[in-house]
């Protein structure tokens, strides 16, 4: 047992269907898993075949399991996917623990699948759950089989001018604060916002995924405590950047086993394209793809070329 799992990590879990606000795209299903203190809001796409391998994709700050709709359909072929919503986000309820450090999200990670019995899995991570992903895969190698990383949040001594709201998210009474300047901001003029800070072009983004995502927004702002769960997390993210030694996260990607797929966007305001040649080091059976055009969510701009890298790997592997 890893110092990221909690006692009674492998116990069963109770697993109900449950209806989100926002809802599920087409061919896509929910269901609510509950761990004894933490309840987790899963999305899942029926795989085209039995017996493939599972997948698992986790989110980034702010986001839900929606952020891997583009994607999942891409890999049905090939593996049985899941992503699930991080306790506060989506529609998974906060922890009863109140931990929304990456190391709190972690075990939420390693719980679900100690708990559903998936592993080892085809790990994806963005952003926030890049490094959630790299600390599992770190801490349990026994749960991963590949790691796929897209802008993995992984310390940087020059941060992006973009992600400086984030780090002042974590500011105690900030997040109250920016709730309180900001309330009367519409859910289109917010989400016109997020694009323009993830995308490299927001132009890419359809009518209709620009609704879905206001809708998707709508529902987060109804919340009671989603500002409560950004300010956490975002303050789990500064202390994970800060913390030193065999619990850094650098280091963690250095214990890392399990051959790494790395995507960086040329045009991502918030984790730096120039991270790319560091984290090709950092991990030690890594392959990177570099996108000029993309931003900071990769997989919902240009999914197809995610998709194909993963293919590689999983070609270059046997297929397994």
């Amino acid at each position: 047992m890893s110092s990221t799992e909690l006692p009674g990590a492998s116990a069963a879990a109770a697993v109900t269907p449950t209806v989100s606000v926002v809802g599920a795209a087409e061919g896509e299903e929910l269901r609510s898993v509950a761990l004894p203190g933490l309840t987790l809001t899963v999305r899942s796409r029926p795989p085209e075949r039995t017996a493939l391998p599972p997948a698992l994709f986790v989110h980034g700050l702010g986001g839900s399991s929606r952020n891997w709709s583009a994607l999942m359909p891409l890999l049905q072929d090939v593996v049985a996917g899941e992503a699930l919503d991080l306790p506060g986000f989506g529609d998974s309820p906060p922890p009863d623990d109140g931990n929304y450090s990456v190391t709190g999200h972690a075990r939420a990670v390693i719980r679900l699948l100690d708990a559903t019995e998936r592993g080892p899995v085809h790990l994806f991570g963005n952003s926030l759950g890049g490094s959630v992903a790299t600390r599992v895969a770190a801490v349990r190698p026994d749960l991963v089989r590949t790691l796929t990383l897209i802008s993995p949040a992984l310390p940087e001594i020059r941060v992006q001018r973009g992600a400086l709201p984030t780090g002042l998210l974590a500011v105690p009474g900030i997040a109250t604060l920016f709730a309180r300047m900001t309330r009367d901001w519409s859910a289109e003029d917010r989400t016109r916002g997020v694009m323009a800070l993830c995308y490299g072009d927001p132009a890419r983004v359809s009518e209709a995924g620009f609704r879905e995502a206001v809708a998707e927004m709508e529902h987060r702002l109804g919340q009671p405590y989603f500002w409560d769960a950004m300010a956490r997390s975002a303050r789990g993210i500064v202390d994970a950047y800060t913390l030193g030694g065999q619990h850094g996260l650098w280091r963690q990607a250095e214990r890392v086993l399990a051959p790494t797929q790395l995507v960086y966007g040329g045009r991502d305001q918030l984790v730096s394209y120039r991270m790319a040649r560091r984290a090709s080091s950092a991990f030690r059976d890594a392959r990177l793809l570099t996108l000029p055009d993309a931003g900071h969510v990769a997989m919902m701009e240009y999914p197809e070329a995610v998709a194909q890298a993963f293919r590689a790997l999983l070609d270059e592997l046997g297929g397994s």
